[in-house]
């Protein structure tokens, strides 16, 4: 008799503790179940993204950089017109005054090779008036009108009253294409003498200034006879 009732209290215990079990598995079901909706949710989420800051804005220039700059332009067009030792000059200031405006002193140093090789090249600048005139009209007959009106400058900075060499600037400046300052010298080596009417009539290098009232006006001279033999200029 009592062994029936522990085998019948066994089985009641058995059967109670399937039911546990049963009852617990859709709890664990549920569980798995949020995970993965939750995983599935936060997949979705988009993910926020930072923006890179601005960049900062440039530093300002100093007052020294525009010191610098306006020497080294200044070399520039003197190299640009051939004077090639006016532009050393320049380019060795900007080197030497200005050492931490770094990328102009390097342009500076690359225009300073090219003006001492030139430089080197070329024969010493003519000191006197004549030579300064023989040298430009070297020049001239080379084709270079820019070294051409750097030497008459200088020539004309010593004996302003030369007719030849405002003659020969007027020639320059007609090939260099600027009439009107072409006539402004022509006018002044007429004054000064007056046979340069006529040997501005027959000079083949004023033949672009021919059309031009202003130039007629300057040689229509009762001076300016046919028969009268122009001067050279070479």
């Amino acid at each position: 008799m009592r062994k029936q009732r522990r085998a019948a209290a066994s089985r009641v215990t058995a059967s109670v503790s399937r039911a546990s079990v049963k009852k617990q598995k859709p709890k664990a079901a549920k569980r798995s179940l949020s995970a993965r909706t939750g995983r599935a949710i936060a997949a979705k989420a988009p993910v926020a993204v930072k923006e890179p800051a601005p960049p900062p804005p440039p530093a300002p220039r100093k007052p020294a950089f525009y010191e610098a700059l306006a020497i080294y332009e200044t070399g520039v067009r003197a190299l640009q017109r051939h004077d090639f030792q006016v532009g050393a000059d320049n380019f060795r200031n900007v080197i030497l005054r200005y050492p931490d405006e770094r990328e102009l002193v390097e342009r500076a140093r690359l225009y300073l090779q090219v003006c001492e090789r030139e430089t080197a090249r070329r024969p010493p600048t003519p000191e006197n008036p004549p030579d300064a005139m023989f040298a430009a009209t070297v020049a001239l007959n080379a084709g270079d009108a820019d070294a051409a009106m750097a030497h008459l400058g200088r020539a004309l900075e010593r004996t302003p009253n030369s007719d030849h060499a405002h003659y020969i600037m007027a020639v320059a400046l007609t090939e260099k294409g600027e009439p009107d300052s072409a006539l402004r010298h022509l006018r002044h080596a007429i004054g000064l003498n007056p046979d340069n009417r006529l040997n501005a009539l027959r000079d083949p290098d004023l033949q672009a200034l021919r059309d031009l009232s202003a130039f007629r006006d300057l040689v229509d001279d009762g001076d300016a006879l046919p028969g009268r033999r122009a001067r050279s200029r070479r």
